[in-house]
């Protein structure tokens, strides 16, 4: 059992202010976060992003980001260095956990942390495994993906909401016209997508996330057409499910390495993912 924190200790969802800091906090942490990640990510819930205030001062963070009635995810969860050890965490943790209440919940878990997931509940799923590098070619440029547009979104949704496991509207359309963001789109014969996928930049380099696609050879389409955005010797970030070969071998072909890890951990029942399709994963914070 944590100690019981010294002081007057207040949780509340964040304001938009300490959303920033929140986000400061994850880049010190060395997560590095995209540059627009803040407004974003509130988007998807605004008040599924808990602040614990220790004598009104912000001591520690947590995102439990309600997908309608019966999925959610944690992440974000960072208590001050200097403030750890003294049960802030620990009851951030159980007020987040609350307000998600009976819904499934999954969490992208540190290797140093999943033990302690693993006694509130979360059961491994897979491992999500952070690929990075400077880009040292764009080759495949004329690959078919093309940007989208605001006549492709209900479709684009709906493809969206097959890979992700439940419909996440809302933040979508904030994800894909934030500034810098760029998104592009394969079509199928039939015009529905084939994939799509989004690159933002970030405190450094680039990342990509979601990308989604059908087949490999979608992805690799839709990987040359998100590169072409990135300026020369810049890094990329790619988050792949460690289940999904031919997502390792995209990234490892276009000179990425492994330098990261996560646990793709679950409490309660499972969204269905087809991992199959999954190459990149949006963010270890939201899913």
């Amino acid at each position: 059992m944590a100690p019981a924190p010294e002081g007057k200790l207040a949780i509340r969802p964040m304001s938009p202010e300490e959303m920033e800091i929140a986000v400061e906090w994850a880049a010190e942490e060395g997560w590095n976060p995209g540059l627009e990640d803040a407004k974003a990510f509130r988007a998807a819930d605004p008040d599924g992003f808990l602040m614990a205030l220790l004598d009104g001062e912000p001591a520690a963070s947590i995102s439990v980001v309600a997908y309608g009635e019966h999925q959610g995810f944690l992440g974000f969860y960072i208590v001050r260095p200097g403030l750890r050890g003294r049960g802030i965490g620990w009851a951030l943790w159980q007020a987040g956990i609350a307000r998600l209440g009976d819904r499934s919940i999954g969490l992208d878990g540190v290797v140093d942390q999943q033990a302690n997931y693993a006694k509130s509940g979360f059961v491994f799923q897979h491992r999500n495994i952070r690929y990075q590098g400077a880009l040292t070619t764009k080759a495949e440029l004329s690959g078919p993906g093309r940007p989208i547009t605001d006549d492709d979104f209900d479709a684009l949704a709906r493809f969206d909401a097959a890979h992700f496991g439940v419909d996440r509207t809302t933040f979508l359309r904030t994800w894909l016209s934030a500034e810098g963001h760029v998104a592009k789109i394969v079509d199928g014969p039939d015009g529905a997508p084939k994939g799509y996928g989004v690159i933002r930049p970030c405190r450094v380099g680039f990342k990509i996330g979601p990308l989604f696609a059908d087949t490999p050879e979608s992805a690799a389409d839709l990987f040359a057409a998100l590169i072409r955005a990135v300026p020369p010797g810049e890094s990329v970030t790619l988050d792949v499910p460690e289940p999904n070969a031919a997502a390792i071998d995209l990234a490892t072909r276009n000179g990425l390495s492994p330098v990261f890890e996560t646990a793709r951990m679950v409490r309660g029942t499972p969204p269905h993912l087809p991992l199959d399709r999954i190459f990149g994963v949006t963010s270890f914070e939201l899913g």
